[in-house]
């Protein structure tokens, strides 16, 4: 079996990629948890690695708005100087692999409104965040370039899925179970979504390509959809609160940030944003499946 280096792992996505590949590669994990075969922290060190065919890099920071610039130091300690510590551990070995893939986001387009946004759209992303991912994705790209190896840039939105899910989505099965979940207005707006086990899966038939690509669920269900769907499955209803008050709560929560709710929050939660994934599916073989139903299937069955 070929050998693949998945970091983060034991990460939201990671696991998912684990088991997508478990069976048909030899798998090595590199992370900061004792489970990992390689047991390092990226942010600090360059490891040594074994000689592998794939590199998967997954690991990354996520879901958290900094507060302090000790916190903002941290996205690009793990994003871009994670990354490249990985690319110099990389280029120790005799052998280089084949292909490289970088787990990405949308976010580094930076905007918080648009339909059918495409690959083409500049990147204008200004949080650290989005920055930091920017700066790991040109790291890759160019190293990549430089060394005759493949480099595929996956950029994703809202991952979904039952199994450790993080960030927003968390936030919603969380609030559903315990009644704290409130829909914003009718719940119309829509975002771009895509299953975690359809990225998985698509790496797992990975050879060698090579580009930046975003990928969707190409069917962009609104709030109300998502919302909805896990709610029926938990066996629980939906309560909304309205659009007019919550953007009242949210002119508040500029001035008193102990408040959940601010104006960028209110933005996000109200506004359309999709993305396109015409290309993924020309080039890569990308078909994924319905993310509102594949959520509810995989809740459904813990």
């Amino acid at each position: 079996m070929k050998p693949v280096l998945i970091t983060g792992a034991n990460g939201f996505l990671g696991k998912y990629i684990v088991d997508a590949l478990n069976g048909t590669r030899a798998i090595y994990t590199l992370g900061t948890g004792e489970s990992n075969d390689i047991q390092v922290d990226l942010s600090k060190e360059i490891p040594n690695l074994p000689e592998v065919r794939m590199v998967v890099h997954a690991a990354g920071k996520a879901h958290m708005i900094p507060r302090t610039e000790e916190e903002k130091n941290r996205f690009f300690e793990i994003n871009s100087k994670g990354t490249e510590n990985l690319l110099t551990a990389l280029d120790r070995l005799e052998k280089l692999p084949e292909i490289v893939v970088l787990i990405s986001t949308v976010a580094v387009y930076g905007l918080d409104e648009g339909e059918g946004i495409s690959e083409n759209e500049p990147l204008l992303g200004d949080t650290p965040y989005a920055l930091s991912k920017i700066e790991a994705e040109g790291l890759v790209s160019s190293w990549a370039k430089s060394r005759g190896v493949s480099a595929l840039v996956l950029r994703l939105p809202l991952i979904i899925g039952a199994r450790d899910s993080k960030g927003n989505l968390k936030a919603m099965i969380e609030g559903l179970k315990k009644g704290r979940y409130f829909r914003v207005g009718a719940g119309k707006s829509k975002k771009s979504m895509v299953l975690a086990k359809d990225v998985a899966e698509l790496i797992g038939r990975l050879e060698n390509e090579k580009g930046i690509y975003n990928l969707t669920d190409g069917i962009h269900p609104s709030i109300a959809d998502l919302d909805s769907s896990i709610a029926f499955v938990l066996g629980k209803k939906v309560r909304s609160i309205p659009e007019s008050l919550l953007a009242i709560m949210a002119k508040i929560g500029d001035v008193f940030t102990i408040l959940p709710i601010n104006t960028y929050r209110y933005s996000k939660l109200t506004s359309t944003l999709t993305f396109s994934d015409d290309l993924a599916r020309k080039e890569i073989n990308w078909s994924p499946h319905n993310s509102v139903q594949g959520i509810a299937e995989e809740i459904s069955n813990i």
